[in-house]
């Protein structure tokens, strides 16, 4: 399996972390199944080679060859039989608005194809980005529409982009009464603001932020959980459990300490 990464351009790098890529040659009849989980920034996914289909309730539905995966609270699971190539873009929630015209929250827990939610360009967009014949080009094609993207909409103020890029860097651990008063605002006016920009409350958006943390802590098999748990700024094992439950579907233990699906590109 090959993952990594490409640095946006310096103009793009306020509203884009990083651009990413993973690819896998899937064997014949071993079916790979990926798990996507909680996550507090937003994607712009391209499946260049391949295709997946989302396992769900209700079977195996077919994904669109691009889509917008928005900041969520829930996990997803995710079939190919094929080998496959996905060029990602890996946005901080804010960057939406400033993009797009349109608020974190219209995003939250979604997944809407990148047709569905540009039109015509985004088409236009996938045809171009899944034609390219290298990552480096795609990267080139995405750099400049999101560049075209910033050109077309006016510049607002971005006051709450600050609290967010703290929460993040904090790893979820800063309070959100800090925070508050660090920019002058009510605990009222700040979620409610911050809801805007991140999609979620910032209490929620924390917990996302933390648990997100944690899962970089996969890897080593002999750390106790108990020691996870605390260096990632849960009070107990039982938060700790709660949240993880609900973000991955999984126990820690199955994932920290068992085979868990789609984590093979962090053995890297």
């Amino acid at each position: 399996m090959l993952y990594y990464t490409l640095p946006p351009s310096l103009l793009l790098s306020p509203f884009v972390r990083a651009y990413w890529v993973l690819e896998h040659e899937v064997p014949a009849g071993q079916p790979y199944v990926y798990r996507s989980m909680a996550d507090g920034l937003p994607e712009m996914i391209f499946h260049y080679k391949g295709r997946f289909k989302q396992l769900t309730q209700q079977g195996a539905l077919s994904e669109p060859l691009s889509m917008i995966h928005g900041q969520g609270t829930q996990y997803h699971r995710f079939i190919t039989h094929e080998s496959f190539g996905i060029f990602g873009v890996y946005f901080y929630p804010f960057a939406f608005q400033r993009l797009f015209g349109m608020p974190a929250a219209e995003f939250s827990d979604q997944m809407p194809g990148l047709e569905t939610f540009l039109g015509n360009t985004g088409r236009e967009l996938e045809q171009q980005v899944l034609a390219a014949d290298s990552n480096t080009a795609r990267a080139a094609l995405v750099t400049g529409f999101l560049e075209q993207q910033l050109r077309m909409h006016p510049v607002i103020p971005e006051a709450m982009a600050s609290p967010v890029l703290q929460l993040i860097a904090s790893k979820g651990t800063i309070s959100v009464q800090q925070l508050a008063y660090d920019h002058c605002l009510s605990i009222r006016q700040f979620q409610r603001r911050f809801k805007e920009a991140a999609g979620f409350s910032p209490k929620r958006y924390a917990r996302i932020i933390r648990f997100q943390h944690a899962l970089t802590h996969y890897g080593n098999r002999l750390r106790p959980l108990t020691d996870i748990a605390y260096s990632c700024g849960y009070y107990d094992q039982a938060h700790f459990i709660h949240d993880f439950k609900q973000f991955s579907g999984y126990e820690p233990g199955q994932y920290f300490h068992g085979n868990p699906e789609g984590a093979e590109w962090r053995d890297g």
